[in-house]
């Protein structure tokens, strides 16, 4: 693995040199064999030194010292001035070597070829009788192999001599060319393949030439729970932040596996249509729904939409991961909106439902709900009726739907009334029943003599319960031969006993009429 970059203060120790004249030249690149960023040198110190600097310029220290009896503001002034002209003195010198293209000697790249190994390190042909030497040291500390023997490569010049061979580097070129196959591939989009090398806070190392750093959140389109898992593994990658100079390179996995997904979306967007079945597979499950991936793009399975009968929560009917097959029910492309329906794969229930329940017959069911105002009974999957509570018993009177029946109960019940296009049907528990009040009738035949108690008093008579549910009307009329009852309450109390005689059944009001007087006839009595 390569450093990210050369130490400035070597570059600028290598130009305070006092070796030569041409050790104070700044490094300056000529591209493409040299590398700006590592060349630029530091500001000069203030040590008189070998430099070919102007007498402007190296007068202001001597002016300097010649007044050393001048005020701390003054010697700050000249101090600020030595520097700011040293600084565009340098920057005057890079312009004009730039602007010649010419590269310094120290850092030329050049082709050689191996010739040898030494212990000291790798021998190369510099041409023109002079050998050069890449230090045994650049392989040592890193993990560069050393070139096979007779290959042409590529090495930078350092202008520096020793056991009569000039100093040359292998590691600065390789690194070089990276940061420009790097550089190219950020500007180009293009993928890289990488080796995770480490787990650090946050993310991944990834090596792709340079130490690159992979957040968390960009390793998958969804969070990685384990990222330990990836040590050692291959990965690609895109190259999203860049900055040379301070070596550092940011890169997405994610990114790669949007722009995938977005193509891959983009081309099933074009095969779909309201209608048409479907193939996918459950995404994740709420409680309003679930959500199916159906290759590159997810559909809305809404919880209405899972079966024709009652479903209390999306979990009832499926489960992540499950794969099934859905029927598009809308479709809007540009919005990237899918419905989906899963019930609508099987035949409507309510088709044909008038045939198969008739008003006025009989089926059995099962209590699937209960509300105060009646109870929910389901026929079979997807047609639920309603008994309402006035349906429920013929003669309990009923405070609550709950004191009857319960959740799961299988109860007989008749229809009362069905209606397909409204999806509705009306049922009555009570009428799958024999009527209490018709029994109770045949009971008690015309002319047969009750005994019952008052149970109410109303002005034009009162009311004898003869049984639980069963009630006759003694009218004011019916009460005596001789006197007329003008106020039932002088002859009636409530809970008395009465004995009366029934004089007439209406069945079909449920209505039957009493008549006190008619016990003891007394004109009957005399025609005998």
């Amino acid at each position: 693995m390569f450093p990210d970059h050369e130490n400035p203060s070597n570059a600028a120790a290598a130009v305070t040199a006092p070796s030569s004249a041409e050790a104070s030249t700044p490094e300056v690149s000529s591209p493409p064999v040299t590398e700006q960023a590592e060349s630029t040198p530091a500001p000069a110190p203030t040590p008189a030194r070998e430099v070919p600097v102007s007498t402007e310029v190296a007068a202001t220290p001597n002016g300097a010292e010649a007044h050393s009896e001048a005020s701390a503001a003054d010697a700050e002034a000249a101090a600020a001035a030595e520097e700011a002209a040293g600084s565009e003195e340098m920057s005057k010198l890079m312009q004009e070597f730039e602007e010649k293209q010419e590269a310094a000697a120290g850092h030329e790249v050049v082709e050689v070829k191996v010739v040898a190994y030494t212990e000291h390190g790798v021998v190369v042909d510099l041409g023109g009788k002079t050998e050069g030497l890449i230090p045994a040291a650049e392989f040592a500390e890193t993990e560069i192999p050393r070139p096979d023997p007779n290959a042409t490569i590529e090495v930078q010049r350092s202008g520096e001599h020793k056991d009569g061979y000039e100093i040359v580097s292998y590691q600065k070129v390789l690194r070089r060319r990276t940061w420009e196959k790097i550089d190219a591939v950020f500007k180009a989009k293009e993928t890289l393949t990488g080796k995770v090398v480490d787990r650090i806070k946050g993310g991944l190392v990834v090596d792709i030439g340079v130490r690159a750093f992979l957040p968390g959140s960009q390793y998958d389109l969804k969070p990685t729970q384990n990222l330990d898992e990836l040590l050692g593994t291959e990965v690609q990658v895109r190259v999203t932040k860049l900055n040379r100079r301070r070596g550092n390179v940011v890169v997405s996995r994610r990114v790669i596996l949007e722009e995938e997904l977005h193509a891959k979306r983009a081309a099933l967007m074009d095969t779909l249509s309201e209608g048409q079945i479907v193939h996918g597979h459950v995404k994740n499950v709420t409680d309003y729904g679930a959500f199916v991936d159906l290759g590159g793009i997810d559909g809305l399975l809404h919880l209405t939409d899972l079966s024709w009968g009652r479903v209390k929560h999306p979990f009832d009917v499926v489960k992540p991961e499950q794969e099934l097959e859905v029927m598009i029910l809308k479709f809007d492309k540009e919005k990237q909106r899918i419905s989906l329906g899963l019930k609508q794969l099987t035949p409507d229930p309510w088709v044909g439902a008038a045939e198969k329940y008739p008003a006025g017959g009989k089926v059995q069911g099962k209590i699937v709900g209960i509300v105060d105002y009646g109870v929910f009974v389901e026929l079979e999957q997807g047609i639920e009726g309603l008994v309402h509570v006035s349906e429920m018993s013929w003669n309990k009177k009923v405070q609550h739907p709950s004191k009857l029946a319960k959740v799961g109960d299988v109860v007989d019940v008749v229809v009362l009334d069905i209606k397909p296009s409204d999806r509705r049907v009306s049922l009555g528990m009570k009428q799958a029943q024999p009527d209490p009040w018709l029994v109770t009738a045949e009971k008690y035949p015309v002319g047969t003599v009750i005994t019952g108690k008052v149970r109410n008093i109303a002005e034009f008579g009162a009311f004898v319960e003869i049984e639980d549910g069963f009630d006759g009307l003694v009218h004011v009329g019916d009460v005596s031969w001789t006197g007329r009852v003008k106020n039932p309450h002088e002859v009636f109390k409530k809970g008395e006993p009465v004995t009366a005689k029934v004089l007439k059944i209406d069945a079909e009001n449920r209505r039957v009429s009493l008549g006190m007087k008619q016990v003891n006839d007394i004109w009957g009595d005399c025609k005998s």
